[in-house]
């Protein structure tokens, strides 16, 4: 290898050390709706994205998801926490995967393997509600450690 390249590796991965956090990714960006999202795990960022924003108002829409599980899934838990300026409004909590009882296709999954999902979500809300906020989601499993985790910001000046 030349010590250019040698050079230019070094430096890349002196940079990735660097950075102390995910960039943030757009999930949609229409009209009056904008959703963005940023991943609160400091080792591991991940993929997902929607076809469109004004789909999320309707009962069921197209996601695509992706990463590669640092955790198996024997169990898996969800938690939600609607913030206004600052303050938590709303938490919602769930049971995804469980022994005998698994609402998700890759329940089960191993360490190491590569989780990918496209297709239908349905949130079972009419619509998005007004304002600026944040919906913090984690999903830990049975030891209670981080599988994934994201801050999405929601922007809604639609005034239904």
């Amino acid at each position: 290898m030349k010590t250019s390249n040698v050079l230019v590796l070094i430096l890349v991965l002196l940079y990735i050390n660097a950075s102390t956090e995910w960039p943030t990714h757009t999930v949609c960006k229409e009209d009056n709706l904008e959703i963005y999202y940023k991943s609160c795990d400091p080792q591991q960022d991940f993929a997902f994205s929607i076809d469109r924003c004004s789909d999320i108002t309707s009962h069921t829409f197209n996601i695509r998801a992706a990463i590669v599980l640092r955790q198996s899934i024997k169990e898996l838990y969800v938690k939600l926490d609607l913030i206004i300026n600052g303050k938590t409004i709303l938490t919602y909590s769930d049971t995804l995967c469980e022994p005998g009882h698994s609402k998700l296709i890759f329940c089960g999954k191993k360490k190491g393997e590569h989780l990918y999902y496209e297709g239908p979500v349905t949130l079972g809300i009419k619509e998005i509600p007004q304002g600026d906020y944040t919906v913090s989601a984690k999903l830990t499993n049975e030891d209670h450690v981080t599988v994934a985790c994201a801050d999405f910001t929601v922007k809604n000046y639609l005034d239904y």
